[in-house]
This record gives structure tokens, sequence and C-alpha cells, in this order.
């Protein structure tokens, strides 16, 4: 590739060279990465210690209801996860049989080497300092070649917590994709990333542009969504005036996941993307959410009932707007010149 002042951080807006324009017979697709990681307390401090993997039955419900469904999910999964005999043993199972791919999630303070104090800065991993960064990936990575056989190939960090140096780092280590950007979203108020102003398409990252982006997909919805990004961090910055336009529905930021929104919103958050020209809408949630009690989104077995009852209206919702679901491969396999990358522009 010819050098360029873009070192293609996952913190900046991409050139307008990076972005991909995948493969026409791709169409619009839709695909699920599920944030497959230990059950813990979301309202406590952070620990090394203190959490479990136990929610596999729940995960096993989860997983046969999308392979009914022709969906094949991504498991991004993080260390505790992949420790446990249990569950490396089921999950190991569904990539076997073809119903699932399995990439790495990385929670720094329970993923070793432990290095670090374990604090809410320190739980984005990008904002680590790079050799600890790039330890604890590796550790992930061999633990995860042990137990799969491979080496994983797709990322997304835990709490979406790249930083300066994660795009070169996956890029060394071997990855072909990350799904961290949760475009639209500014956590630089809790120590995270601010990622306003990215895309909502996929694009090249990295020093080599050899890392394909895909970041999650959020919509604004409501009468005055037109204004987008803009017009909604302008009424964040005023106060209460966000809640206002949305309770008024007048601009709502929707992400694509079961966890907290609406189905409803969900719907029409797919067809504001559709309707801006996304040919792949990437939908995610966390997998303690399969089974009642270890999230905030699901407490009850009605709960439980509320979630498949949401992917119901989805997926229905997508068959009827021609979005069909896409794996892993057939993603990589529609963005053009994959192995050319380096070369391009």
């Amino acid at each position: 590739m010819m050098a360029s002042s873009h070192d293609g951080n996952l913190l900046l807006p991409p050139l307008e060279q990076d972005r991909i324009i995948l493969d026409p017979a791709f169409g619009t697709r839709f695909m699920l990465f599920v944030d497959t990681e230990e059950e813990f307390d979301w309202n406590a401090p952070f620990s090394r210690t203190g959490h479990g993997v136990t929610a596999l039955a729940g995960m096993a419900r989860g997983q046969a209801y999308f392979a009914a469904a022709g969906v094949k999910p991504v498991y991004v999964t993080d260390y505790p996860v992949v420790e446990s005999d249990a569950a490396a043993g089921m999950m190991g199972q569904w990539q076997a049989d073809g119903a699932a791919d399995i990439g790495a999630h990385l929670h720094p303070w329970v993923n070793p080497p432990h290095l670090e104090e374990v604090t809410t800065a320190n739980s984005y991993v990008g904002f680590l300092p790079e050799a600890i960064e790039r330890a604890k990936l590796e550790a992930l990575c061999s633990r995860m070649e042990a137990r799969f056989g491979s080496r994983p190939i797709a990322y997304r960090a835990g709490r979406y917590g790249v930083g300066p140096n994660s795009a070169r780092l996956l890029e060394e280590a071997g990855f072909q994709l990350d799904s961290s950007v949760r475009s639209r979203f500014d956590y630089s108020g809790q120590h995270g990333p601010d990622f306003h102003g990215l895309p909502q398409h996929p694009y090249w990252a990295g020093p080599s542009r050899s890392l394909v982006e895909l970041p999650l997909s959020t919509a604004f919805v409501g009468m005055a969504r037109r204004g987008g990004e803009p017009l909604y961090r302008a009424a964040q910055r005023v106060g209460p005036l966000a809640g206002a336009l949305s309770r008024a529905r007048l601009i709502s930021r929707v992400p694509l996941t079961p966890e907290g929104v609406p189905v409803r919103d969900a719907i029409a958050a797919i067809d504001a993307l559709i309707e801006e020209g996304v040919r792949l809408l990437n939908f995610s949630f966390h997998s303690p959410t399969l089974e009642p009690g270890h999230t905030p989104y699901v407490r009850s077995e009605a709960d439980r009932t509320a979630f498949y009852q949401w992917w119901d209206a989805v997926l229905a919702h997508l068959a009827r707007r021609g979005v069909a679901p896409a794996s892993l491969d057939q993603l990589l396999a529609a963005v053009p010149m994959r192995a050319e990358a380096c070369k391009a522009a």
C-alpha cells in the first residue's frame, strides 16, 4: 500500500478511499455478533474475581433458535468463557458443525496477563499501554487456538474499547475483521472511545489496510431524524433536551440490539438504515442475556419470552424487506480484493 498520513486508527474517520464497496451480488444483508462473556454484576466495580460462566443452557437455546432461523452468529468470546471446559466444548461443536463462528472478545480485567490496576479507565483495553494490549490479545488468541484449533479472525473489544494502537495490533495478530466501532456513540466521558462521525458502512482499517472494520449499526429515527448526528449531539449538550426530543418522537438514537430497544424502534431503525444505503446491518447482544438474571435486559422468564418475540418480529421484518442473513465467510467473500488490500490506494 502507498504510504498515507492516515494510519487506519479506529478512532479516526476513515479516508474516502478506504470505504469498502461490497460485491453487488451480496445485496443488503444482516449479521449477528454475540458478545460472549462471563456473568458478573453490571452495577459493581470491575473485578478479576466474582464472575461465572453458567448461562450455558440459555446459550444452547439461543443457538438452536438462530440456527432454525438460518442465522449463523459470530460468538466473539472472552477469556473466562474460553477457559470453561463446558462452554468451549459446546461452542467448539457449533463451529465444527458449521452452525456458528467464534471470534475474540477482550475484557482486560479478566484477561491475562494481569499487569494493570483494575479501574474503569483500564476496562478499555485500547487505552492501556501498547505492550499490555498486545500481551492480552496474544494470550487470548493463543488460548483460543488451543481450544478451537485455530486463531480467531474476528474481534470485538469489550466495552467497544479500541484505542489508537488497536487496528495495528489486530493486523499483526492476524485478524481479518473488527467490529468494535459503535458508530454514533461517545464513551469519552467514561474514559473510553469517542466514535462520533464514524460511518455505518464497512471500511479498511489498520496501517496495511488489511483489517475490515464493520461498525455496529445505529440509526436515527423520528420526524427530525434527517438532522442526524449533529442534531442529536447538539441536543445532548443541552441537558434533558435529547430525552425530550426522543419522547416527542422527533429524533432518537436506536442501536440494532434487543437489549433495551423496543421492537417498534428496532424496525424503524432497520428501515432508516436501509434508506441510508447501509448494505450490512450489524446486530448484537450479550450472551448472559440468554438466561434470566444475569443482565438488566432479561431478569425473568417473561423477559426471555419477550426477547425471543423481539427476534420473531425483527426477523420477519427483515425477511419482508428482503434482507437475508450473512455469515462471516459470506461477508469476507463479498469484500473486493481482500488479498490485494495492501496494494491498494
